[in-house]
């Protein structure tokens, strides 16, 4: 049977339900033994180290987006599937797997909601310290993909005024709905970056916002990076805030990492280890559709569903009244500041360790639950809102 995965075409036969797989999968991918376990022996392995001994002999790779996958990883290895556990692909030489006939898959969406929970968590906090209204806000996003896409049907959902710039998407479906980076700048309190990291093309990201860009930035903007840390130049950045403290800044993503620049840390509100899209739910799903995609390679069906591998959250619901505040909900999922002050305590260190601990911070991230995890009962006028935030509402 030909099984079709992403641009490549590759059979398979019942041989495969017998065959035992060499499997290497990054150690941070959750659940990947227990899931991948049906197919083979599954060895876990440091994503930021993985090299070619590693994945000796490995008929499946499976990573994340700290680990480049290209030929000098591989030479070692035939593999018959490449898998990212990610939304991201910058880190895949995807021309060398198809000319080497290897199937490949990424995870698209499996964490753009958390991402999403990040934004609104991060927005909705700083607006209880400086005293703002996210929905008297013009919100910018630059790049209207998995992510922006979904943080701009939430937002949309709550009235908020959004403004959109996404030049390869316009180029397709026209300029109606877009507006064009200066002004979007110009005119919006609030800027989420979430476009994916190229160098070339018609529009290339990397610096996307330099200097130059920065400076166009209205009187207190809140700018924030959750999406890849080289589409704004950090050392411009710097610059940039420390002649413009009225600036407000949201960095999840470094454009050297695993390495923080403390000056650059030190003048940010939030500043975490590139964590956004590490929700419990998000890294499960992620491992979840790399599996997929090898059962349709191996013309198999799933053993179980999705969430036959999610875990009960701790609070599963809770009633609320008509004065209950977005932030007091956001707060039973996540506090970003919990993350902040994780990293902050880290930055004193040599740039060895720097680096070496925003990857144990990464390693060792505790559980965090989606907001559709909290099933919420309260009645009107408050279901539209709570929906909107991505939250389950239940009969109060």
């Amino acid at each position: 049977m030909t099984v079709l995965i992403g641009e490549f075409d590759v059979i398979s036969n019942n041989s495969d339900k017998e065959m035992k797989l060499k499997i290497v999968a990054d150690e941070n991918m959750p659940l990947a033994e227990r899931i991948f376990s049906e197919f083979g022996n599954v060895s876990l392995v440091p994503g930021r180290t993985m090299s070619a001994d590693d994945v000796e002999g490995a008929d499946l790779v499976l990573v994340r987006s700290v680990t480049q996958v290209n030929e000098t990883l591989l030479a070692k290895a035939e593999p018959r599937f490449v898998g990212t556990a990610t939304i991201g692909t910058d880190h895949i030489d995807t021309a060398y797997l198809a000319a080497q006939n290897i199937a490949f898959s990424s995870a698209p969406g499996c964490n753009a909601d958390a991402v999403v929970e990040y934004v609104l968590s991060s927005v909705f906090h700083l607006a209880q310290t400086y005293d703002f209204k996210p929905e008297e806000k013009t919100w910018g996003i630059i790049g209207v993909g998995n992510v922006g896409g979904r943080l701009h049907k939430r937002l949309s959902g709550l009235g908020y005024n959004v403004l959109l710039n996404d030049p390869p998407r316009a180029d397709v479906e026209g300029d109606d709905g877009f507006v064009d980076l200066d002004t979007l700048l110009e005119r919006c309190d609030l800027i989420c970056m979430h476009t994916p990291l190229t160098r070339d093309g018609a529009h290339p990201s990397h610096h996307l916002l330099g200097e130059a860009k920065l400076a166009r930035l209205r009187e207190g903007t809140l700018l924030l990076n959750a999406g890849r840390g080289p589409v704004i130049d950090n050392a411009a950045l710097l610059k940039v805030k420390q002649t413009r403290p009225d600036l407000k800044l949201v960095l999840d993503v470094w454009e050297h990492e695993p390495v923080v620049d403390p000056a650059l840390a030190a003048v940010t509100e939030i500043a975490t280890p590139h964590i956004a899209g590490y929700s419990y739910d998000g890294k499960v799903r992620g491992t979840y559709m790399l599996y997929e995609a090898v059962c349709r390679l191996l013309n198999r069906a799933p053993a179980a569903p999705l969430e036959h591998y999610l875990a009960t959250p701790d609070v599963q619901g809770v009633d609320v009244q008509a004065e209950v505040s977005p932030l007091d909900l956001i707060r039973m999922r996540y506090d970003p500041f919990r993350d902040d002050r994780a990293l902050r305590a880290t930055l004193d260190l040599s740039e060895i360790e720097r680096g070496q601990a925003f990857d144990h911070l990464r390693k060792t991230y505790p559980v965090r639950r989606e907001f559709s995890s909290l099933s919420v009962g309260c009645e009107d006028p408050l279901p539209a809102a709570i929906s909107a935030l991505g939250f389950k509402v239940a009969a109060s």
